[in-house]
């Protein structure tokens, strides 16, 4: 079992300041509105917040930067100082800091303050480079990249790289796996771009794959979702946005590019990296965006990733923290039909989190005999992590999970009304805790048995029609 794997990201980092507050008036001297202070806070923006985003989880991360003596240097190596390893290269000037004012959670004016330019990279940042699985360079335009462009080229050649970039920035190295531009970068990159139809983007995106020679470029445009178009055109594939989030869109495309360079480290497909960012891009907005303060001052609960054991037993203990009630549930969900999504449904009801015990291939084979299963584990799981009422699913070897269940400690055991309480092992096993173990109805007729065999003679009664 292995943990997240290590990445790096290389980029300008910033001090994002909002200034909370309200504003019933305007000034006597001049149309402006009066905002009186509630609060304010302070914390890493651009690069940093990319790199404090993909450590989320407890991933390992290298953030390569240029930083100062200043004032807002030093407020940016405390914020981050536990999150990530920080990497330096000198900062000939000021960090940038840009300040928000905000009136009933609405920007009223933005004050940006302070610059300077990268100085060279040591023999540490190459090392760097070359250790991380996959390497995120997030471009503000202020020219880090430029600085580590030698080594960012070399690295793209066998490592994944996402490149978000900047208007005023450097350009892609060759062979970067994914340019994630919004479309406002996207048309600025393209000047002259007639409308923002989707047609308009996927030929944006097309181009200027061509130009930065990209294995693809992904447009992300707000609640639309993300287009990822690759050099020479062709259909592109649309990734929509699962739900629409409302709240602050403040850091949304560095939670989009974090996620999206994680995924790839942990070896995910680009298809599938961009779907699992556009879901955290959205929740992150509906959360508040970079100024959500439990985002910096409260670690998030870890989200199902591509170990869903690991996650299951973080998951499962972030909830029994919290005072939540955590449920499990069982079984080989070979094919799963609507018995299971309504006993899945019904057990989420119950607490707050649902984690699914699912029998390894060989356990499959041991209970059910030879051909079974029919779908293999990592299918299985991913079909059931998928559902929505699926928090996590971790695979077991042994024949019962009585052994996975003493790691988990569910405070309820569900299973399906063809079983009774009296039956199942694993209710001597859940009082061993205080844990009960419950028995859900559950749809009668409904089997992966029954469905192997109506297929089976669906199948023959096709190929005797076409023999005759």
């Amino acid at each position: 079992m292995t943990g997240p794997k290590p990445l790096a990201v290389v980029g300008d980092v910033l001090l994002d300041e909002d200034i909370e507050g309200v504003a019933t008036r305007l000034a006597p001297d001049a149309p402006a509105p009066v905002v009186d202070v509630t609060g304010d806070r302070r914390h890493p923006g651009g690069a940093g917040l990319a790199a404090a985003l993909a450590a989320r989880g407890g991933r390992d991360v290298v953030l390569v930067t240029a930083l100062g003596d200043d004032p807002a240097s030093e407020a940016v190596r405390r914020e981050l100082s536990g999150r990530v390893r920080l990497l330096e290269l000198p900062l000939h000037g000021t960090l940038p800091v840009k300040t928000r004012v905000l009136a009933g959670g609405r920007p009223v004016v933005r004050i940006d303050r302070g610059g300077g330019t990268p100085g060279e990279p040591d023999g540490a940042v190459r090392e760097a480079l070359e250790d991380a699985h996959a390497v995120l360079v997030a471009d503000y335009g202020r020219h880090t990249a430029g600085a580590v462009r030698a080594h960012l080229e070399a690295v793209a050649r066998h490592t994944p790289l996402v490149w978000d970039p900047h208007p005023r920035g450097d350009p892609p190295v060759p062979g970067t796996r994914i340019v994630t531009p919004n479309a406002a970068e996207a048309l600025a990159l393209c000047a002259g771009a007639p409308t923002s139809s989707l047609g308009a983007f996927a030929e944006l995106g097309a181009a200027l794959a061509e130009r930065w020679r990209a294995v693809g470029v992904a447009v992300t445009l707000g609640d639309r979702g993300v287009l990822l178009t690759r050099p020479g055109g062709g259909t592109p594939m649309l990734i929509p946005a699962p739900f629409r989030a409302d709240g602050d869109p403040c850091g949304a495309g560095d939670c989009f590019a974090a996620t999206t360079v994680a995924a790839l480290a942990d070896g995910l497909l680009p298809e599938e990296a961009l779907q699992r960012a556009v879901a955290e891009a959205a929740a992150f907005v509906a959360a508040g965006g970079a100024g959500n303060p439990d985002l910096w001052h409260a670690p998030a609960v870890p989200r199902p990733g591509r170990d869903p054991a690991v996650d299951a037993f973080e998951l499962a203990e972030a909830v029994r923290t919290r005072g939540g009630t955590v449920v499990a549930t069982g079984g080989c969900f070979d094919l799963v039909h609507a018995g299971h999504v309504g006993l899945l449904e019904s057990a989420r009801r119950i607490g707050d989190c649902l984690i699914v015990c699912l029998n390894s291939d060989a356990s499959v084979t041991r209970r059910k005999g030879p051909g079974r299963p029919l779908n293999p584990a990592a299918d299985r799981a991913r079909v059931l992590a998928a559902l929505g009422s699926v928090d996590a699913v971790v695979v077991f070897e042994e024949d019962t999970p009585e052994a996975v269940l003493d790691r988990l400690r569910p405070d309820v055991w569900v299973k399906g009304g063809d079983y009774s309480v009296q039956a199942l092992p694993e209710a001597e096993v859940l009082r061993g805790w205080g844990g009960q173990a419950v028995v859900l109805p559950y749809l009668d007729g409904r089997s992966t048995t029954l469905l192997a065999r109506r297929a089976a003679r669906a199948a023959a009664v096709a190929l005797k029609s076409a023999d005759g």
